[in-house]
């Protein structure tokens, strides 16, 4: 039985007595002749998959399939049956029914095979791709919540290409491969998923998975991906931060060029605009451009560039309704945003510019010119009753701050306290002001500046809004060295968690107590202080001799 079974090679006969004086089971000897025999009968298999005719290696890699998958479920022949699989464009259905109907075998097969099973059975790869989706939501948030809070290095800072190379981005990259049902299978996920939670992060998402398959050349999905081009172009411009005109103009072509009848094509240019990284290039743009009309003597209506920023705003911030409405036309634009609000914004900067040249100018007898504090009530209106207006006006107290303007922060934070859709204690909004705050550290000594931010903005909504609380939480964390003794206490009961208080807030505000424990003078020397604290002579100052 060993003669007929084992390896007939004449010269071996002889030889195999020798294992045996060297204490060599011919198990381990056959294993390791097995185990080389499997290597090369792989190598060939992917060798055969690239030679010949189209239609003869697939004949031969399918003989071979029938030949071997009976003994699909023998842990040493299993991966040649799954790399032939592997090879095959179109696995045979019944062989895949088996293969999805057996966990184990499932779980071993390539993601080759598992794309010809996930085309036919959306639930099944809608169970694949949902926990990545859930995950890549969580990195987002975390991102938003960090205990590091800088100017220089928050939500927006990483490059469109950096991004790309998350882990869920990749994993979805290759699950799709080059596979069009599978790419519009996972875009379908993400629209209802957009419509089903109104997270904004989903719009990312679908924007840098476009951008990862163009990344990776795979035209078979770029060319039928009507955003393509529009996408590339808009990646460009959030790469720099800033719509330049030559962008601009290509953009405007693309949303020009939707013919009549392609209308379902704006429901995805919204989707892509929504995301929270194009927003904030078109918004950055705008002020930007604002600043610049102020300098030229220009009115925001005669600007084409500027026009064009609020169109793409606009169609950005309409894509929730546009997709759950599903009628697919461009949002109607208010003309009181362009003769009224943005002329309104214009002022503020010219009224800072005023104040800094009364500042220089020799003091009269009237003496110095106050800041002006108040603000128009329209400002408080558009802010309340119209998205862009809001936008684009929580992006110009973002860049006041980020100039350390504190008359302009002052005069403005008591239009953020009612806002539209509560945009003002939206996560992205206030990551990025607890960021820019940062740069005011030295105002938090003063009584009125932080009664101003924290008892007239952030302390409105703490109790409602469980986001603010840990965006307070986080920004004293980082601060709480600056602020008034006597204000901190007080913030400090203000803020404790109530039994309702989830526990990322009560952890934020565990280690805010920690570090205001570590801060205070340890009873052992406050006892002692006394005693060293000898009654001196008096001693007669120079001035009273």
């Amino acid at each position: 039985w060993q003669t007929e079974n084992g390896v007939l090679l004449p010269s071996l006969q002889s030889a195999l007595p020798f294992l045996d004086l060297h204490g060599t089971p011919r198990l381990e000897f056959h294993q390791s002749v097995f185990d080389e025999l499997r290597e090369k009968l792989l190598e060939r298999v992917s060798a055969i998959a690239l030679e010949g005719k189209v239609e003869e290696r697939y004949k031969k890699l399918e003989d071979l399939l029938e030949k071997s998958f009976s003994l699909v479920k023998m842990p040493s022949i299993q991966p040649v049956v799954m790399c032939v699989m592997k090879h095959l464009p179109k696995v045979p259905e019944k062989k895949l029914k088996l293969v999805m109907a057996d966990k184990d075998l499932y779980k071993a097969c390539a993601v080759e095979v598992k794309r010809q099973i996930w085309q036919d059975n959306q639930a099944l790869f809608g169970d694949e791709v949902s926990p990545l989706l859930k995950q890549y939501i969580l990195e987002k948030e975390n991102i938003l919540f960090s205990n590091d809070i800088s100017v220089s290095h928050n939500f927006f800072s990483p490059s469109p290409k950096t991004r790309r190379q998350g882990e869920v981005v990749q994993k979805l990259t290759q699950m799709i491969g080059k596979n069009v049902k599978l790419y519009d299978m996972v875009l379908q996920f993400l629209r209802t998923l957009f419509l089903r939670t109104r997270n904004v992060h989903y719009c990312t998402l679908r924007a840098e998975l476009l951008m990862s398959l163009h990344d990776l050349e795979i035209s078979e999905i770029c060319t039928v991906d009507p955003c393509h081009k529009f996408t590339w172009c808009l990646d460009a411009c959030i790469r720099e931060k800033f719509v330049d005109n030559k962008r601009a103009r290509e953009l405007q072509g693309f949303l020009d060029g939707v013919k009549k009848g392609q209308e379902q094509v704006l429901g995805d240019l919204s989707m892509i605009l929504c995301d929270p990284f194009a927003i904030n290039t078109l918004a950055l743009s705008t002020i930007r451009h604002l600043q610049d009309l102020v300098g030229q003597d220009t009115l925001p209506r005669e600007s084409p560039d500027l026009l064009l920023l609020l169109r793409m705003l606009s169609l950005g911030q309409g894509a929730w309704d546009m997709i759950d409405s599903q009628v697919f036309k461009e949002p109607k634009m208010e003309a009181e945003l362009i003769t009224k609000f943005l002329p309104m914004l214009m002022s503020f900067v010219v009224d800072d510019h005023t104040f800094n040249v009364d500042q220089k100018l020799p003091s009269e007898e009237k003496g110095p010119i106050p800041y002006p504090s108040t603000i128009p009530e329209a400002f408080t209106k558009f802010l309340q009753e119209n998205r862009i207006a809001c936008e684009i006006g929580l992006y110009y107290i973002l860049h006041i701050t980020k100039q350390r303007n504190k008359n302009a922060f002052l005069r403005l934070l008591p239009a953020l306290v009612e806002t539209f859709s509560d945009l003002a204690f939206s996560d992205i909004f206030l990551h990025l002001l607890t960021g820019n705050l940062t740069l005011l550290g030295d105002e938090f000594a003063l009584e009125e500046f932080c009664t101003s931010l924290f008892d007239g903005f952030f302390l409105t909504a703490c109790s409602r809004k469980e986001n603010v609380h840990r965006h307070v939480l986080r920004l004293l964390l980082h601060l709480h060295h600056k602020v008034a003794p006597a204000k901190l206490e007080s913030l400090q009961k203000t803020l404790e968690p109530t039994k309702q208080s989830g526990e990322a807030v009560k952890e934020l505000y565990n280690q805010l107590t920690e570090k205001l424990e570590l801060r205070k003078p340890s009873p052992a020397e406050v006892t002692e202080t006394p005693s060293m604290e000898l009654p001196l002579p008096a001693v007669p100052t120079p001035a009273s001799r």
